[in-house]
């Protein structure tokens, strides 16, 4: 816990010294959709304890009409300062953990999901790596309001083609299996 208060602190800190006036808390919704609520300073030591109750079945996936409230809790470790911002004073952001008014996590947030498969894959053994996949498109120029994008290159070009034969590989309990049919 006192990883967590040094770094809760370390925020509140950098946000008075940087003359920061909004701080974003981001989440995604369960197709990977960000969501964000903007918090002035004042309200982030709220935040960090009692997290930002906000309306869940409004996010899709996240939670029926009945069963709405949900909890949107910063992680001050995701602290970041919104560098393409450019202007003076700044903005910053935070990823949340989604919470159930109990204060259990939600099912619906991906964090937490992510979290849950990080901790089985360790318990089985498995050290678990994730990244994102940033893709882009090159074009000729840049369209005109309205007109459809050229790109430089028409071809689709697939990692796998590049590979002459790659063997299928299945992971099961038992172990590594080779060409699984």
């Amino acid at each position: 816990m006192i990883a967590v208060d040094r770094q809760e602190e370390f925020v509140l800190r950098t946000l008075e010294e940087r003359d920061i006036r909004f701080v974003r808390l981001w989440f995604t919704d369960v197709l990977g959709a960000l969501k964000s609520v903007a918090v002035a300073p004042a309200e982030l030591e709220g935040a960090f304890a009692d997290g930002i109750g906000f309306d869940g079945s409004a996010i899709e996936g996240f939670a029926r009409v009945y069963e709405a409230d949900m909890i949107a809790r910063p992680d001050p470790s995701t602290f970041q300062l919104l560098p393409w911002r450019g202007e003076y004073p700044g903005v910053a952001r935070m990823f949340c953990d989604i919470l159930l008014p109990d204060g259990s996590p939600s099912y619906a947030d991906p964090r937490w999901v992510l979290k849950r498969n990080l901790s089985r894959a360790s318990e089985l053994g498995f050290t678990f790596y994730a990244h994102p996949e940033i893709e882009f498109f090159l074009l000729r120029e840049r369209p005109a309001p309205g007109e459809k994008p050229e790109p430089i290159d028409t071809d689709f070009l697939s990692v796998a083609s590049l590979i002459p034969v790659m063997p299928r590989t299945s992971i099961t309990k038992s172990g590594l299996c080779e060409n699984p049919s």
